[in-house]
């Protein structure tokens, strides 16, 4: 299936993720989370796919949301986690309710449909994926 967006984000030197938006033959459309490490031996790359469909988009959010907010403040609540926002400015990132998550999906779900409540989300490795 061709992606009808893509969004990549580079990770260290090794690592990359991926969020492409794709369609069913149904004209439904689910959202394929990857992360592409290249090997040590410089033969190919590692990838590992979650498969997210409408249904689970805002439980998988708001689960991210509270995983991330629990590190950075409970855990780790020093840390600078803004140093590490070399490719975005951090208004872009970070919004009123300051839930870095949740305020970057408001952001982009203004410009969507709303989105459904969520169900189900699957994993799978694929090794089939030669764009990268």
């Amino acid at each position: 299936m061709e992606s009808i967006y893509s969004k990549r984000i580079r990770a260290g030197k090794r690592r990359t993720y991926f969020f492409d938006v794709r369609a069913t033959r149904g004209n439904d459309y689910y959202l394929t989370i990857t992360e592409s490490r290249k090997r040590f031996d410089d033969n190919g790359y590692d990838r590992h796919k979650i498969f997210l469909y409408k249904e689970d988009f805002n439980k998988f959010i708001k689960a991210l949301g509270e995983a991330v907010d629990y590190v950075k403040t409970e855990l780790m609540p020093d840390f600078d986690f803004d140093a590490f926002n070399h490719d975005e400015v951090h208004e872009e990132v970070a919004g009123s309710n300051g839930s870095p998550v949740e305020d970057a999906v408001d952001k982009k779900q203004d410009d969507s449909a709303p989105v459904e409540e969520i169900s189900a989300v699957q994993e799978k490795n694929d090794g089939d994926m030669d764009k990268w």
